[in-house]
């Protein structure tokens, strides 16, 4: 049973192009490019009604992949027209971040700053203890914005740490005194 994302051609945008040849997706808008090889098992072709996206035998795996092609070829889409951003905020007395040319530096409250080089594609910010994320790729923005709340993730008893922006930490109650 394929993908019910997959069942109808998907509409493609009026400033975006799509092309498919030998196993890659391209996807071409007006501020970006995202290519992306697709599996062997599924077919994917570009009619004037939109793009089809449907298996080429009966496996499980090629209807899995179907609607996951589906969601990764509308995520694209989206991202060439207006880039997907993440927010993350530091949340602790003395935390500090900084964007050196291409590479953000943490002081977090370790014996050393932590560097973390910028991705190429990816663009990154800093405001007043907010670090923002913007790329075309969904996926790649969200990677990032996992490796940078990695390097101090927020720890529950008094929250202090590396959050996104609309986080909500669970907190524990720390001690009682008898």
């Amino acid at each position: 049973m394929p993908s019910r994302l997959a069942k109808k051609p998907i509409p493609v945008p009026a400033k975006v192009e799509v092309s498919t040849a030998n196993g890659v997706l391209s996807v071409k808008g007006p501020k970006e490019t995202l290519t992306k090889t697709y599996h062997s098992s599924i077919s994917i072709d570009v009619t004037p009604e939109g793009v089809v996206i449907a298996p080429k035998d009966s496996s499980r795996l090629a209807h899995a992949l179907t609607g996951t092609f589906a969601a990764h070829l509308n995520a694209m889409m989206k991202g060439v027209e207006t880039p997907f951003r993440k927010s993350l905020v530091l949340k602790g007395v003395g935390y500090r971040v900084e964007l050196r040319g291409n590479d953000l530096v943490f002081n977090v409250g370790f014996s050393h700053p932590v560097t973390l080089t910028v991705p190429q594609g990816l663009t990154a910010a800093v405001e007043k203890g907010t670090i923002r994320i913007e790329g075309a790729d969904k996926q790649r923005v969200g990677q990032f914005a996992a490796e940078v709340r990695a390097v101090k993730p927020p720890e529950p008893y008094l929250g202090k740490g590396i959050a996104y922006e609309n986080e909500v930490i669970r907190r524990k109650q720390g001690k009682k005194s008898v």
